[in-house]
């Protein structure tokens, strides 16, 4: 995940390096090839024959790659070379740095539990022309608490819901419990390889004033568990940009009774 999401403490000025982290964000949800621009996420087992709706090709899934076939005629480019003939493709990082493009379109391999899919990032999306900015609520230092992590002996698995319908597992790596509002609250979080955790969540505002749930990306503890816990950078999920995206619900104990009526709450507009 992209650190610039991550929680960054400032012993200066929190509510102006809030600024600048939600001006960060709003540019980089815009980019060309941001969020707002995925404009489907098609799974290569529900394509057997090879052929993706309006994206021209045969992709074909083996155990290890993605193959993809075409002609001069099909317009694709693979690393910047028009494609004519056949390819292997691995999981890309993201849009910056797909192999395949259509275009300015970007086609973007990824795998989730040993399934294959080809994602489609088009600048021109229709979600991307309409964006109007991201409703966050201003840095309040009430929302920013001391957090202590205590890692599971083991990781864990949990299923869970996602946006497309669909049940796939959530790893979890221990349990971030902080104090907010007189009273003890905790969440199972995720930790990232940089060592920052990930919690995805859901409160008493999320589907009334705020979106239906949020991530929240905490600093990676230091030696003794010790992070900080700033509601003030909830995030939106992906998939409250563009609905193609996968995002999972929040597991079990994740959904706080509390209001937390901080950070980032929905589109403007919506």
């Amino acid at each position: 995940m992209s650190t610039q999401h991550t929680e960054q403490a400032s012993d200066m000025d929190p509510a102006a390096d809030w600024k600048r982290w939600h001006a960060l964000r709003t540019e980089t949800v815009a980019a060309p090839y941001g969020p707002l621009s995925l404009t489907g996420t098609h799974w290569l087992a529900d394509h057997p024959d090879g052929s993706i709706p309006d994206i021209p090709g045969q992709w074909a899934e083996t155990p290890d790659a993605v193959v993809l076939t075409a002609g001069a005629e099909d317009g694709l480019t693979v690393d910047g070379a028009p494609l004519d003939g056949e390819v292997r493709l691995a999981v890309d990082s993201g849009p910056a740095a797909a192999r395949v493009a259509h275009g300015e379109r970007r086609l973007v391999v990824i795998r989730r539990e040993g399934l294959w899919a080809v994602r489609d990032f088009d600048p021109d999306a229709a979600a991307r022309r309409a964006f109007k900015g991201i409703d966050a609520t201003p840095y309040d230092a009430r929302w920013a608490v001391p957090g202590r992590f205590t890692p599971y002996g083991e990781d864990r698995t949990v299923t869970v819901g996602n946006a497309d319908g669909k049940e796939r597992g959530l790893g979890l790596g221990g349990e971030l419990s902080f104090r907010l509002g007189g009273a003890e609250h905790t969440l199972q979080v995720s930790v990232e390889a940089d060592g920052s955790l990930w919690a995805v969540f859901a409160d008493a505002t999320s589907g009334v004033s705020s979106y239906r749930f949020r991530f929240l990306r905490p600093a990676a503890p230091d030696a003794e568990g010790r992070t900080t816990v700033d509601f003030n950078r909830a995030l939106l999920p992906p998939c409250a940009f563009a609905d193609h995206f996968i995002c999972p619900f929040p597991p079990p104990g994740n959904t706080l009774a509390t209001e937390i009526a901080a950070g980032e709450r929905n589109l403007l507009g919506r």
